[in-house]
Order: C-alpha cells, then sequence, then structure tokens
C-alpha cells in the first residue's frame, strides 16, 4: 500500500505529492512505503538539435509542472487511457453531462498545473463513490486527484454565499446538525419530515423533498456509553477502539450497542475516544478545511488509544476507509500513518483475529430470517464485499443473498441534492430491483447511506451485520 501525504490547508489548495496504490483488505502489517515522483526533462547540453556527443554532466533539469509537496504526476503517467474507471462509473452512466473520473482523474490533474486553467465545475458531480480506483488497472490515484480538485474549485472557484455552497456545507458537516438535533430529538424528527418544511428546504436549498430525514435517536450511544459506565470488560491485551462516526451515534446507537455486546462476547476491552467526523461527507463537497479540523481531533486521540494498544475499528465502511485511504492521501499530521494501518472495519477485524466460523458453527435463529446483502461501494474498494454472506452462509436460520455489484446511488450527500436526485435514484434502479426479487424482504448493509437509499426504493427494514451477530453469538 503505497500513500503520499501533504498539507493541504496551510497552502489554500491541494497541489501536491499523492499515492500510486489503493487500500485494499489484506492486513499484513507492513507500512507504507514511498515511491518518488518522476518529475522533470532536460536540455542540450550542447545547445543543438543536431549534436552527436552529449556530455550528461551538463543536462539541467526542467520542472514541467509547478513543485509542491502533492506532486500527483507520477500516478497521472500511469494512467493509459483504457477508461475502465469511466466504465465502473455509476454517475457517467446516468449522467451523459458528466465527463467522467478519467477526465476529473489525470486529464485534470495535467489542466489544473497550469496557472490560468480553472478546474472544472464538473467536478462536483463525483460522488466520490470510489469505485474508480477499484476499477484502475494502473493504480492511478483517481479518488485522490478528485479530492484534492473538489478542494481547489470549492475553495477558489465557489461562490461562498450561493445556496449551493451553503447546502453543501450543512450536508457535509451533518455531525453539526445532528448534535443539535439532538438535544431535542422528537420534536426535530418530526419537523425535519414535516411536509411543508420538506418543501419550504427544496425550494430554499435545493434538499429534495422526497428525502425521509432519519429518526434522531433518543438516546445517544455516547450517551448510553456513559450511563452503563463504560466498558464492561478490562483486558489489556485485547483493546479495540471504537470509531462509531455520527450516524451510530445520533441515528442508530442499535449498531454501536450491537458492536460493543459482540465485542465484550469475545473478550475485548471497548475503548470509545473523543472524536469528530470521519470526514467523508466534507471530502465529496470539497471542504477540506473541515475535513482536516476534523482529522487533527481524531488523529490525536485514535493514536492516543493506539498507544495503550488498541487497534481501532469503525462499524461504517466510509469511516474506515477515511481514515484508512483519504487521511493519509490528504493531509500531513503527525501519527497519520500509524491511524491507517491500525484501522479496521468492525466485521472485518474480527473475522482476522476470532475463528468466527466455530463460533457461529452450532449458532442457529429462533426465526429463519432472510437478508438482502448489499455490498457499498466504499467497502468494495477494502475488499470487504463478500465478509458478511461469507460469516453467515453457513448459520442455521440464516438465507443471505447478495443482491449484486451495483451502486446504491446516494453514495453519502450526492442523493441529498435536489439536482442528483434523479440521478441517484436511477443509479439504485438494478439494486432496488435485486432487492425485490430476492427472497428475504429485510435488506442489509454496512453503509447508513445506503441503508438510507435501500429502504427510501424498497420500504424494507434494513440491519446491519453487526446486529445479527449479536443475535446469533450473544443472545
Amino acid at each position: 500500500m503505497t500513500r503520499h501525504t501533504a498539507d493541504d490547508d496551510e497552502r489554500g489548495e491541494s497541489n501536491g505529492t499523492g499515492a500510486a496504490d489503493r487500500t485494499t483488505s489484506d492486513v499484513d502489517g507492513n507500512g507504507p512505503a514511498e515511491r518518488p515522483a518522476t518529475d522533470g526533462g532536460v536540455e542540450s547540453a550542447t545547445g543543438g538539435s543536431d549534436s552527436m556527443e552529449l556530455d550528461p554532466d551538463a543536462y539541467d533539469p526542467v520542472d514541467v509542472f509547478p513543485g509542491g509537496d502533492l506532486d500527483l504526476r507520477e500516478g497521472a503517467d500511469s494512467c493509459y487511457k483504457c477508461t475502465s474507471c469511466d466504465t465502473s462509473c455509476p454517475v457517467a452512466e446516468v449522467d451523459d453531462e458528466f465527463p467522467g473520473p478519467k477526465f476529473q482523474g489525470p486529464e485534470q490533474w495535467r489542466l489544473k498545473r497550469k496557472d490560468d486553467h480553472d478546474i472544472d465545475e464538473s467536478i462536483m458531480s463525483c460522488s466520490n463513490c470510489m469505485r474508480c480506483d477499484d476499477a484502475c488497472p494502473s493504480s492511478v490515484p483517481l479518488s485522490q486527484m478528485h479530492n484534492e480538485a473538489r478542494g481547489q474549485f470549492v475553495e477558489e472557484q465557489m461562490e461562498k454565499l450561493s445556496v449551493e455552497y451553503v447546502r453543501n456545507r450543512i450536508l457535509a458537516n451533518y455531525r453539526t446538525s445532528a448534535r443539535l438535533a439532538s438535544m431535542f430529538p422528537k420534536t426535530a424528527s418530526f419537523a425535519m419530515n414535516f411536509g411543508p418544511v420538506r418543501w419550504a428546504m427544496e425550494k430554499t436549498m435545493g434538499i429534495p423533498k422526497e428525502r425521509d430525514f432519519p429518526e434522531f435517536a433518543t438516546e445517544t450511544f455516547r450517551e448510553w456509553w456513559k450511563a452503563r459506565g463504560g466498558a464492561q470488560v478490562q483486558n489489556p491485551d485485547k483493546r479495540v477502539a471504537y470509531f462509531h462516526g455520527c450516524y451510530s451515534n445520533y441515528n442508530t446507537p442499535e449498531v454501536g450497542k450491537a458492536m460493543v455486546r459482540v465485542y465484550e462476547h469475545f473478550g475485548y476491552e471497548v475503548m470509545v475516544p473523543p472524536q469528530g467526523c470521519s470526514g467523508t461527507p466534507m471530502f465529496a463537497n470539497g471542504m477540506l478545511k473541515d475535513a482536516r479540523r476534523h482529522a487533527e481531533t481524531n488523529v490525536e486521540n485514535l493514536v492516543e488509544a493506539i498507544g495503550e494498544g488498541a487497534d481501532v475499528i469503525a462499524s461504517c465502511t466510509s469511516c474506515s476507509m477515511s481514515l484508512r485511504q483519504e487521511y493519509p492521501e490528504l493531509f500531513d499530521i503527525h501519527g497519520i500513518e500509524d491511524l491507517s494501518e491500525h484501522t479496521f472495519e468492525a466485521l472485518e477485524y474480527l473475522r482476522i483475529h476470532e475463528d468466527l466460523d466455530g463460533e457461529l458453527a452450532g449458532s442457529s435463529l429462533a426465526d429463519e430470517q432472510s437478508f438482502a446483502y448489499h455490498a457499498p461501494c466504499h467497502a468494495r474498494n477494502q475488499g470487504l464485499d463478500r465478509q458478511a454472506v461469507e460469516t453467515f452462509r453457513d448459520v442455521d436460520g440464516v438465507n443471505m443473498e447478495d443482491v449484486g455489484d451495483s451502486c446504491s446511488g446516494i453514495s453519502g450527500t450526492y442523493g441529498w441534492k435536489e439536482e442528483k436526485y434523479e440521478k441517484s435514484m436511477a443509479i439504485g434502479e438494478e439494486m432496488f430491483e435485486h432487492m425485490e426479487a430476492a427472497e428475504g424482504d429485510v435488506g442489509m448493509t454496512e453503509c447508513p447511506t445506503c441503508a438510507m437509499q435501500m429502504e427510501h426504493g424498497t420500504g424494507y427494514e434494513i440491519k446491519h451485520p453487526l446486529q445479527l451477530l449479536e443475535e446469533t453469538v450473544v443472545a
């Protein structure tokens, strides 16, 4: 796994060196390696084009592009225009005006090295699903290029008083809105889904009235954690630091509770450090300064837990992707590589360190249940797309059916924008059809926004694999 990092916040733009290789799920313990960029050229040592003898010592390097810490020349040069990224892009499939990942990545990177060239505004139509990373046979750092270009566009070209900017800033900082709503959860849940309010939000902010806002929990996960007295298992030899993220804290604390109970069942001491947002919605909206602010908090507190012998686990695959890949690609923060190396998705970690097959071999559910499982795009990018199906396939009373490799379409905040709503639903159509054709009428996924889309498109109840694991090994 190769990554290059830099501090893009101090420069006000992203301009520097990046990763050529992507994150995978083969957790082999090897640390990241640096690959030098290949930038520059040579002048004739004699000054003539017909020279027969050249003195290599007289060659002077020529910087073709402006220098900087985040020089993605090597990754851009690896692109040989096979268009695998374009054909895998769910947005390009439904949006004829979207130029696709190849343009948004290496082609735009070359263009934006010229001082007189602006970032194309179509970069804001990229949903940040990162499927292009997984599709590229040359390990071009496509999503890193997209994130940097999007950040530069928002910072330098987007009107800060525009409705689009204000709307995107609110969506990107969901944690702030959720924290306020959780003070009066029942009132907030009612108000956010009240018809006239939804109509007004679409007209004034461009948030589609068709979307149902998720309900806010009457007791957040962190409130529950504090009320129970924290960890119930003390084990300095088996410790994990839980990165619950925003959604499991404010909207679905049952996922966090299931995670805690399952891990304690296996003898782990669970730590819940102070934390901010993972930054995923901020990356998708080009709010890199906001993302860095949260990243600094997360790196500081999670690295402290790592120093106490813990590995970091996340129940959301977008959160684990952010900590593992996007942080070290975009930020130069002390300890960030340690956090990347010690971060895992929750079910993935148990499959690595525990005998889940043996634990589940004699288990069964009292009532048979059938699930339509969807692997999130960010799970696929980490090589985790089959983990839930493989984990539960031999459990008596469980029928787990994979509904295919299509994107759900919501991609975080993408599907929460009025101008993107119809495209979001068109992307998700294949998944909806496969879910409805599956035997079960309960959906399953590790991503909270994919769960929103699955429920929105089918009406099915959606569960997290950790909730099913709790039913099988803890109950």
